[in-house]
């Protein structure tokens, strides 16, 4: 059972989410005679859980933090460290926005997911609901993904 924690302690994390959490939990289904697709819904279901966090992170507790020196400070640190990359994203993909956010959400690689995707959103100043479903339907894509190739679906290819 503790492997099943730890496993959803990776997908609310920010950098490892799903990505990590997901081939844990789909271990930990198989070596448990555990449905595999209960647990692929409950991982994607927090993960998505997650984003409705962080965004209320962002538009409440975020205000009072700024309050304080050394979270202003590294705030702002963060935030110049990944405008260049915003502003990259943001004059390719205008047009598109709602299916760029999708992609750069379901691309199964540290730095994109849930977490990087709510805050694009959010210091872009995105509709917040568009933002939500792009967001979630992102991280099922990504959870497919990691999904399939947990069980080994990709090696057939090969």
């Amino acid at each position: 059972m503790i492997k099943f924690l730890y496993a959803l302690l990776f997908t609310i994390l920010p950098i490892t989410e799903l990505r990590v959490g997901m081939p844990l939990a789909i271990n930990y289904a198989l070596e448990n005679n555990i449905p595999v697709m209960l647990v692929f819904l409950i991982i994607v279901f927090l993960n998505i859980l997650v984003v409705f966090f962080i965004f209320f992170f962002l538009d409440k507790i975020h205000l009072t933090l700024m309050k304080f020196k050394i979270y202003n400070k590294l705030f702002n640190l963060y935030l110049k460290k990944i405008q260049k990359k915003i502003d990259k994203f943001e004059k390719k993909h205008q047009e598109i926005g709602f299916i760029a956010l999708i992609l750069f959400v379901a691309i199964p690689l540290p730095g994109t997911g849930a977490w990087t995707g709510s805050l694009l959103s959010w210091i872009l100043g995105l509709d917040r609901k568009k933002s939500i479903l792009a967001i979630a339907i992102g991280i099922m894509l990504a959870g497919l993904f990691i999904f399939l190739a947990s069980l080994g679906f990709f090696n057939y290819f090969y």
